[in-house]
């Protein structure tokens, strides 16, 4: 110790010392398109609407599996997976899906999942809606 303090004795006075501080962050953000017209309607039909039979969904969606999405309700966003599954995105109250025409970003968790109840919808527009819940979405069965 006795070293130490006779440096700090002599090391000359008029200089101040400096400090400083870095932090580095990463930011992700994933963009989600609309799906092409013709593969599924991108804005709200009737006829989109009665089209699909709405079941309960999963807490959560794995984000590398969203391939693309279509607005075909007024409180939600179709989202369209690789396997050719479709889950609705309800989106919380008071919140339209007009918004959200030409895609939406995402920033992921660590789990890489989009979950309701957690997870928000960021348009390009600067709207921003919460999930509110996922619902499985099964084609209807023409009845002839």
């Amino acid at each position: 110790m006795f070293p130490s303090v006779l440096l700090l004795l002599i090391a000359p006075g008029a200089e101040p010392v400096q400090m400083a501080q870095l932090t580095i962050q990463q930011r992700i953000i994933i963009r989600v398109p609309m799906a092409k017209k013709g593969r599924a309607p991108a804005r709200a039909t009737p006829e989109a609407r009665q089209a699909w039979d709405e079941k309960k969904g999963p807490r959560c969606v794995a984000l590398r599996s969203i391939r693309g999405a279509s607005i075909v309700v007024a409180n939600g966003v179709d989202l369209i997976l690789a396997d050719n599954h479709r889950y609705r995105a309800r989106l919380e109250k008071g919140c339209d899906s007009d918004g959200f025409y030409s895609g939406f970003y995402v920033e992921p968790d660590d789990d890489g999942s989009l979950c309701s109840g957690r997870d928000e919808l960021q348009a390009r527009s600067g709207l921003s809606c919460a999930i509110d819940s996922f619902r499985r979405l099964i084609p209807v069965e023409d009845e002839d």
